[in-house]
């Protein structure tokens, strides 16, 4: 995985149920990467999680794996 879009999109992928209605894009702005996740709501829910702790791991792996790149990861329904 070469760039932080790809690795967000493998990520999420593999935690939902129904990969194939999950779109991840990424557009920059001021040197800010905005990843912006799309799904049905009921997908979201396996996204974020109990208490948001799934969406903060995929933050965490993203800063771990990507120190050098300020991103955004927003859920768009």
């Amino acid at each position: 995985m070469t760039d932080i879009k790809q690795a967000a999109e493998y990520i999420i992928k593999a935690v939902v149920s129904d990969s194939d209605e999950v779109q991840v894009s990424s557009r920059l702005e001021n040197e800010l990467t905005i990843l912006e996740v799309s799904a049905p709501p009921e997908i979201v829910g396996q996204i974020i999680g109990k208490e948001g702790k799934i969406i903060k791991s995929i933050r965490t792996l993203l800063n771990l794996a990507f120190p050098e790149i300020r991103y955004l990861l927003q859920i768009k329904e």
